[in-house]
């Protein structure tokens, strides 16, 4: 469960994951995403912003502010 205090944020693929490492696309596939231009909404809990960190060559995030949530 999400606390109340943390932020949400927009994450959209940008890039193929066909020349990707098997790493990355695990982590791809972890987030929710499969496809450029799909995009998920996550919270932002530390493990989420690692995974941002590892593959963020293919992604692209955006913070939402609370009405858009």
């Amino acid at each position: 469960m999400a606390k109340a205090g943390m932020a949400k944020i927009r994450i959209t693929q940008i890039r193929s994951i066909i020349d990707a490492t098997k790493h990355h696309k695990r982590i791809i596939k972890a987030l929710g995403l499969g496809r450029p231009n799909y995009s998920v909404v996550q919270t932002a809990t530390p493990q989420i912003l690692g995974m941002i960190a590892k593959v963020s060559h293919l992604v692209r995030v955006e913070q939402l502010s609370d009405n858009n949530a």
